[in-house]
């Protein structure tokens, strides 16, 4: 079945006619972009039973695999975690954490599952300022010890595994077991983050594995067997998540976060020990006719997104062309106000009173008459009903890092999970052959500023704020209730996250664009950065008289190399001849900027 033409033919042309004018020795069109040095096409992914899209080929095979066995969208999302580990470490692994939503098809419920990293009980709220209580260099606070949180990933599989599976929990294990001990290819955008790194190598477990005796690292297509990850991923097949947290393992990363020479940490046995797994209310909200699921604080997605789509709901953003100069500005305008509110309000709710006025309709429209015709210039926080006390703005960095996957299995469940161990190679620490997350230094490293508190400052067992954003869109039903399954999404990228996923709603949903064009389409916002609230757009992708004419506008306009990692699946439909009987089927689509793969049956 091809791709739905009509607005969505319409839609491609438009955004193919507007970017063959982009900065280039020659014209580009959709699917020519140079990204990162490279673009590949990526054909989309058809099939009427399931669909799996995730960050490297061998992750997605691992989905498939599971798939094919009648095993859960879970299932096939543990599997693919545990190969992402393996053949992707500079972005996730079972040393970080995750958010995973599940729909049930059956049911129709959505759930929420937390995996997110805990602070140590040590720590306190200078935790990331020097002898002279000025905040660290946030590269000395990231490498070594001091940044590591309580890993949350497998107390979070398992929970939705008990929920959800349907295979047994070990057979969930073998592909990454006979990856890591068979050997498997380095990819071309690990062994870009290789050749870049200059801290992993000095981690002795890591530097065995992917670097040369000389130092310089392995290139892409080197076999790399890591024998100490299959060796603890078959301990906690059998044994379960325990043999993580606790015994030989759990000793091991106390060791090495409280033994690194210069930047020492505070994790403990009894932190690793007592570490949950939370299931949570999603947050869901209405946007035109669909129903968008996100995830709660202590992610910051959820509510962004909301915020932002509840303003633009009250322009005419849905109606103006795909990257016109009008459409970028009124989309900035909207994440300026969102991130405004995001750094104020958003932390860890069960440490910090988050108002619920922050999405509020009647807010939301307030906000979007402030949206005129000209750049506003850095967006200040709102005022949401039910603010109870004032608290100083959080401008703690979220670097590019992390990933995604979406999965669709054949009885019509879903996945929409993000994955991370924070900053590229995390805390640059190895333990039995995986990365510690360095997901502390997501807290604001300045406690309280003017007197105030920051909503997302260090305390003992809270967890940092996020920007990871998975989605779950729905179809509305007339009488309002949640129809039919139409997107599943998410992306990595750091607080650059919102306005990736933000993107893809737009694209999708307003613009009615097909899936892949919706990927390949240039990134663009702000995240209310600078003295002007800069707003950016992905270097070299933008046509100059778009860039000029958002300058006209006042806009601060910066090119960045802002490389999204979208995992997305959309349900296509094509009407058939007998009524309500449309033909219907999941098209799944892997960002080109990076080594992922979108597969079905």
């Amino acid at each position: 079945m091809p791709a739905p033409g009509g607005r969505a033919a319409l839609a491609a042309l438009a955004l193919a006619g507007l970017l063959s004018g982009a900065v280039s020795a020659q014209p580009l069109g959709v699917g020519q972009f140079p990204i990162g040095g490279r673009f590949e096409q990526k054909p989309t992914a058809y099939s009427p039973g399931f669909m799996v899209s995730a960050a490297h080929p061998l992750a997605t095979d691992a989905g498939v695999d599971m798939l094919r066995k009648g095993g859960s969208a879970v299932d096939a999302a543990i599997a693919v975690q545990l190969v992402l580990g393996l053949v992707e470490p500079h972005s996730s692994g079972i040393g970080g954490g995750a958010f995973l939503l599940h729909y049930d098809a059956k049911s129709a419920a959505v759930d929420a599952y937390d995996g997110r990293e805990t602070a140590p009980t040590a720590v306190g709220p200078g935790l990331f300022l020097d002898g002279s209580k000025k905040p660290m260099q946030f590269r000395e606070a990231l490498v070594g010890g001091r940044s590591v949180g309580v890993p949350g990933v497998l107390r979070m599989a398992e929970m939705a595994h008990r929920r959800h599976g349907r295979l047994a929990w070990h057979i969930l294990f073998g592909p990454a077991i006979r990856l890591a001990e068979r050997g498997y290819p380095i990819g071309p955008q690990l062994a870009r983050w290789l050749a870049a790194d200059v801290s992993l190598k000095r981690d002795p477990e890591a530097r065995a594995l992917y670097f040369e005796e000389d130092g310089a690292s392995k290139p892409a297509g080197s076999i790399i067997r890591n024998p100490a990850y299959a060796s603890l991923l078959r301990e906690i097949a059998h044994h379960g998540a325990d043999r993580f947290y606790l015994g030989a393992n759990a000793r091991a990363m106390v060791a090495e976060v409280r033994a690194h020479g210069t930047n020492p940490g505070d994790l403990s046995i009894e932190d690793l020990k007592n570490y949950e797994a939370k299931r949570r209310d999603p947050l869901c909200f209405a946007y035109r006719r669909f129903e968008i699921c996100s995830m709660p604080p202590p992610s910051s997605g959820g509510i962004a997104l909301a915020q932002m789509l509840g303003m633009l709901e009250n322009t005419d953003f849905a109606s103006l062309p795909p990257l016109s100069v009008a459409a970028v500005h009124q989309f900035s305008e909207a994440a300026k106000r969102a991130f405004a509110d995001r750094n104020r309000y958003v932390a860890d709710a069960d440490f910090t009173f988050v108002p619920g006025g922050l999405t509020d309709r009647a807010y939301l429209a307030e906000r979007s008459r402030d949206i005129g015709p000209a750049a506003s210039g850095l967006a200040k926080p709102g005022n949401p009903p039910g603010v109870r006390l004032s608290r100083a703005d959080d401008r703690s960095p979220e670097l590019p890092s992390t990933s995604h996957l979406s999965i669709v299995d054949a009885r019509g469940n879903a996945v929409s999970m993000t994955t991370t161990i924070e900053t590229i190679f995390g805390a640059h620490l190895m333990v039995n052959g995986f990365i510690l997350n360095n997901q502390l230094t997501d807290f604001s490293f300045v406690p309280e500023q003017d007197g105030l508190p920051v909503a997302n400052r260090v305390e003992p067992g809270k967890r940092p704020r996020s920007s990871m954003s998975p989605v779950l869109v729905f179809e509305r039903r007339d009488d309002g209730g949640r129809g039919a399954l139409r997107l599943v999404a998410g992306s990595p990228g750091g607080s650059v996250i919102i306005n990736f996923v933000a993107k893809v709603l737009v694209g999708s949903l307003d613009w009615n664009m097909p899936l892949k064009d919706v990927l390949e389409m240039p990134n663009f916002g702000s995240r209310n950065l600078g003295a002007k609230g800069t707003l950016e757009l992905e270097r070299n992708r933008f046509p100059a008289d778009v860039a000029d004419g958002l300058r006209a506008l006042g806009h601060d306009v910066v090119p960045l190399a802002i490389e999204s990692g979208v995992h997305a699946i959309e349900r296509i439909c094509e009407p058939a001849a007998a009524p309500r009987r449309a033909r219907c089927q999941w098209a799944g689509a892997a960002d080109p900027r990076r080594d992922g793969q979108a597969r079905g049956r």
